[in-house]
């Protein structure tokens, strides 16, 4: 499979990529049947989704403004309770996540039951990519956030560190690429239940590591990888889930990003000019009264 991107941007930068155009690569290059996320926000990684790609999003408190696909299943409740409630492979056509991502709650023990869930709806095939795993400091690696530091990464890193510890069995890496690095874990296996077995005891030594830990060695400590494109999709399976002619699948997603921005523009529009009427009838009712 040919990269799309080589080493530098289209743009000619050869800065960290951005998560995001990371994101966008593993779309375009694998072109999942199915994509879960958790940890929606605004939606920003949720529209980068294709046509054709069945997607499940969590977040408690969504916000969505991006333009996200209408076929996508957005639900308004933690991980947690999603995956007591409902069955996810179902809910994606009785198929496996071909991708899922991981940027939900940034604390270690929230981030271990995401990664346990949705291995569980994997495929051995199947890609995990857990956001926040490579802190650019220790303020950002609290489990503790305010809104005064900024990027707040939490102990999401500890994950990796788990997984090399007790799923020696899986392939972690963790790409270098802004604004906190972005785990990428293969060689899943759905009927695993290490993690699950072993929960409390992890929890009980991984909850209060210090960010010590990482003093010396964080690069080896947390597998970390270049994030430039032909890195990260050394990474990835050989082949993509699907066929598909990516160019026009590309400008199919561009397309409901137009659509979107449209629709943004004519509301703030309708907006705008209901202030200026409203504006000029008032002016016009103070000219018209008696003196």
């Amino acid at each position: 499979m040919q990269p799309m991107l080589a080493n530098t941007y289209s743009d000619g930068s050869n800065r960290r990529p951005h998560y995001r155009r990371t994101l966008d690569l593993v779309h375009t290059e694998l072109l999942p049947r199915t994509y879960a996320e958790i940890g929606v926000a605004r939606g920003g990684t949720l529209s980068l989704v294709l046509p054709g790609t069945a997607a499940v999003a969590i977040d408690p408190k969504p916000r969505i403004h991006r333009p996200v696909p209408r076929s996508a299943k957005v639900f308004s409740m933690t991980s947690d309770e999603f995956f007591a409630a409902h069955d996810l492979r179902r809910l994606l056509g009785d198929r496996p996540v071909d991708v899922g991502f991981i940027d939900g709650m940034h604390l270690f023990e929230f981030a271990l039951k995401d990664f346990i869930n949705l291995e569980r709806h994997s495929s051995p095939d199947s890609v995990l990519l857990l956001h926040d795993c490579y802190p650019v400091s220790e303020v950002a690696a609290s489990r503790e956030h305010s809104e005064a530091m900024g990027n707040w990464s939490g102990d999401v890193w500890k994950v990796i560190a788990c997984l090399k510890e007790h799923r020696q069995d899986l392939d972690v890496s963790v790409a270098d690429i802004r604004p906190s690095g972005l785990g990428v874990v293969t060689g899943l296996d759905p009927t695993s239940t290490v993690l699950v077995d072993r929960f409390d005891e992890i929890c009980r030594h991984y909850v209060p590591l210090d960010y010590g830990f990482l003093a010396e060695g964080k690069e080896e400590k947390l597998n970390r990888v270049d994030g430039d494109p032909r890195t990260v999709l050394s990474l990835l399976p050989a082949r993509p889930y699907r066929r598909g002619n990516r160019a026009l699948l590309r400008v199919g997603r561009d397309a409901r990003r137009r659509r979107k921005r449209l629709a943004q523009g004519a509301v703030r529009l309708r907006t705008r000019t209901g202030r200026w009427l409203r504006r000029g009838a008032r002016k016009a009712r103070r000219r018209l009264r008696p003196r």
